[in-house]
């Protein structure tokens, strides 16, 4: 299996530094600081990418569980919304919510939710964050 790789680098202190992420594929290269992390500050942070990676990998899961069963999935749209908060132990991410709507025909909502769940449980991304509350909340579209 292939590995992944990604560079981060920070300059200067943690309220006025400034820092660049990037992807050794090349797909990929932001900037991000702190209050891109800890306000409401233009630029990406280490929660956002780590959703876009969560929703990513849990269409990816669901699509393949589904087609594997014999189902047919024209599409799975998933979006991940990552809580990041100061905690008494410091900042941490606290939870991630999984929304996904999927078109599949000729499957009723209990088995999909079957198929949405078991997907939510084996995404590799999932298994990586399994100290972390995750949630879901899947429609058929």
């Amino acid at each position: 299996m292939p590995t992944s790789n990604a560079n981060a680098t920070w300059n200067g202190d943690l309220k006025n530094g400034n820092g660049t992420m990037k992807f050794d594929s090349g797909s990929y290269e932001g900037k991000y600081t702190f209050a891109s992390r800890f306000e409401n500050g233009e630029s990406t942070n280490p929660e956002e990418l780590i959703g876009a990676a969560h929703a990513g990998c849990y269409a990816m899961a669901l699509s393949n569980e589904l087609a594997e069963a014999g189902h047919d999935p024209q599409s799975v749209e998933a979006r991940a919304e990552v809580t990041f908060e100061v905690t008494d132990g410091g900042p941490a991410i606290t939870g991630i919510k999984l929304i996904a709507e999927a078109n599949i025909p000729n499957i009723d909502n209990d088995t999909f939710q079957q198929f949405a769940e078991g997907a939510k449980e084996g995404c590799p991304v999932s298994k990586a964050l399994a100290g972390t509350d995750i949630t879901l909340n899947a429609t058929l579209v």
